[in-house]
This record gives structure tokens, C-alpha cells and sequence, in this order.
């Protein structure tokens, strides 16, 4: 998995859980019948995304960005056959 910094800038709408998810007798898979939860909608900026809510009766609550963690470091795929790596060889 690859964690970049790309569309960092965006806003998204979720919706809050209608009903508590329950496990599927047969597969055991978690599911409910709440079809709100699998929407997410992105919005360039705040403005638009309040707008969007206030116009359609929409309850939001707007939650501050999480801090930006420790710089991203570059890697390339050669540094795991360098010679004289630090790391120990994991396979």
C-alpha cells in the first residue's frame, strides 16, 4: 500500500451509520441495510461541501484536518538488493 499526500485538499461527506452493522448468518460478512453508508462525496473546498449540506436539510459536523505526519521519504525498489544494507534481509 502505497499513503501519498494526494488530494489532501479535498472534502468529503459521510454519512453517519443508520443501523449497527450485524454478521450474515450464512457468509458471516458484516452488512446492514443502511445504503447511506456507502456514499462519499468529495467537494473541492469546505465552502462547497456546508453549501451542499445547508441546501439539502443535511445535519454535518466538520472535523479538523489530522496533522501531516513525518515527511514522506523516497525509496526505490534497488535499495532492497543494495550491498552493505543496514536492515536484515526479511525473505
Amino acid at each position: 500500500m502505497q499513503a501519498g499526500r494526494a488530494r489532501k485538499a479535498e472534502w468529503i461527506l459521510e454519512w453517519e451509520p443508520g443501523e449497527a452493522q450485524r454478521a450474515d448468518a450464512l457468509t458471516g460478512w458484516a452488512g446492514s441495510g443502511d445504503t447511506n453508508a456507502q456514499i462519499r462525496l468529495v467537494f473541492p473546498n469546505q465552502a462547497a461541501a456546508v453549501a451542499y449540506a445547508e441546501a439539502r436539510g443535511i445535519d454535518y459536523q466538520v472535523e479538523a484536518a489530522k496533522p501531516a505526519a513525518t515527511a514522506i521519504k523516497p525509496k526505490v525498489y534497488a535499495d532492497n538488493f543494495k550491498f552493505g544494507r543496514s536492515e536484515n534481509w526479511s525473505h
